[in-house]
């Protein structure tokens, strides 16, 4: 089983802790082990450029407390900003960072979130209004380092990580209990909240907050290394040719150049020598954003594809040992869950099981949220002016051909709020031409766009990705979207 971690983990990883009987892949969290800390960091930078709503959310509180905190900082409103920062605490929750054994949070504690708002305070970036997110601190302000950053991250959002860990419980079917939990941030506010709340405990009785695989990072994004070398150095480079400087060096070929070791003494890598050359160049930090928004584009995979591609050959034997009808509708239902995370991930993220709406008078099986940027599901709603902020799934172990029924049932789950894209998932069709072309005609009706999934058709997908061919099945479901929408 892959644990998300570089290293082989110690303990039970919180899968194998509940039994539940998945590996990495199938599972929209990471897999942490309970009894110790693994090298992944939370990255607000990654979560500022996901589109799913539970992202959107995250950042949007990210933002708040960023701002409130600088704002008074720079009114000098000293009262306000140490109640802001002075709730601060060691997320052992998670389990991510460095510690060794059990979790303690090598990271902020009392005394670091103290050291933290002065070197804020002390910060002319911050004073003058220059940084714009909270990733901007690690370039900048002395003491900010990726485990801080995450750490300050997973204080900010605790809220949403709970929300986040409720669903994936329910969906899991994981036991969860009352539990006392550091205060959350409440940015309708701007106060911290202290809060018991429902949670999975390990077997100490302390909680696990889990986090969405998607906006964590072995590396996160913002670095102030790499943003002295690749941003400010060859910045400087330029503006002293330009200037034809005393660091000039003119080679035997006529070549004008300025090296990187030239400027050095004069621009040293800190985070001090580094504020002094933003403030006079603010550009460099739009710059900076710019880049990494083309080179972090992608998730960082946490799961091997060698094992994706193993499990992929398992979850097919799986499901055809599935027997159709409704003395198995839950295994298959359990069984689909992860699956289609596997296939789906990064374009859907954060299922929900049996959502409920209509004030609990309708269920949808299956709820995810839509995280794609450019594939198909972005494309829908860019080109095709089909809102789909969530993609409700609906999953039928029948014995009998599904119909015209399954099809209302699936489209009245449609909404403005919800979106109008939904699948459904079963064994296999008597007459699949003549089910696609209801498709068509809920389609044209205005009714939404259902894409149906039969065994063989998510048979040859997972045959995909167990072929490491993961670009091939993300075109293949394309087709199958392309053969309701196109006719």
């Amino acid at each position: 089983m892959c644990t998300a971690a570089s290293e082989p983990a110690t303990g039970p990883t919180f899968s194998e802790f509940y039994k539940l009987g998945k590996s990495q892949p199938e599972l929209d969290f990471v897999d942490v082990p309970l009894e110790t800390d693994i090298p992944l960091y939370m990255d607000p930078f990654a979560i500022s450029q996901r589109v799913d709503p539970w992202s959107r959310g995250a950042h949007e509180t990210i933002l708040d407390f960023f701002q409130r905190t600088t704002t008074a900082i720079r009114e000098g409103n000293v009262f306000r900003a140490r109640k802001l920062m002075g709730h601060l605490r060691e997320p052992n929750e998670t389990r991510l960072g460095l510690s060794k054994g059990r979790p303690r949070g090598a990271g902020l504690g009392r005394h670091q979130a103290q050291l933290l708002l002065e070197a804020l305070s002390q910060s002319s970036a911050v004073s003058t209004g220059l940084l714009s997110s909270l990733e901007e601190c690690e370039l900048v302000v002395d003491g900010v380092g990726r485990d801080k950053l995450s750490d300050l991250t997973t204080n900010v959002i605790r809220s949403h990580l709970v929300q986040y860990t409720r669903e994936q419980c329910e969906l899991l079917s994981v036991p969860i209990q009352e539990v006392p939990v550091p205060p959350s941030y409440d940015p309708d506010q701007g106060v911290w909240r202290s809060q018991y709340v429902r949670l999975p405990v390990d077997d100490r009785g302390m909680p696990v907050l889990l986090v969405p695989k998607s906006i964590v990072r072995y590396e996160p994004a913002y670095d102030h290394q790499h943003f002295h070398r690749r941003i400010v150095l060859e910045f400087l480079q330029a503006e002293h040719l330009r200037a034809n400087s005393s660091l000039v060096q003119t080679l035997k070929s006529g070549e004008r150049r300025v090296t990187k070791k030239a400027l050095l003494p004069s621009y040293p890598c800190t985070r001090k020598a580094i504020a002094e050359v933003v403030s006079q160049h603010p550009h460099l930090l739009k710059k900076y954003r710019s880049a990494l928004k083309q080179a972090k584009a992608s998730v960082v995979p946490i799961s091997d594809e060698r094992e994706v591609a193993r499990l992929a050959r398992i979850l097919s034997d799986a499901l055809r040992a599935i027997a159709v009808g409704s003395g198995s509708a839950s295994q298959y239902h359990s069984l689909m869950v992860g699956v289609l995370e596997m296939i789906f991930f990064p374009l859907l993220v954060h299922p929900k099981k049996e959502q409920e709406i209509h004030d609990g008078r309708k269920r949808i099986d299956i709820l995810m949220e839509n995280a794609d940027r450019t594939g198909i599901f972005s494309l829908l709603q860019s080109t095709r002016g089909l809102g789909c902020p969530f993609v409700a799934i609906e999953c039928k172990n029948y014995r009998e051909d599904v119909a015209n029924p399954e099809l209302d049932q699936l489209s009245g789950r449609f909404s403005r709020e919800r979106g109008k894209v939904g699948l459904l998932c079963c064994r296999q069709f008597d007459d699949r031409a003549r089910f696609v072309a209801r498709c068509r005609d809920t389609l044209k009706d205005g009714r939404g766009l259902i894409i149906p999934l039969d065994d063989e058709r998510v048979l040859r997908l997972l045959g995909l990705l167990g072929a490491q061919n993961r670009r091939q099945a993300v075109q293949e479901f394309g087709e199958m979207v392309r053969e309701v929408w196109l006719g």
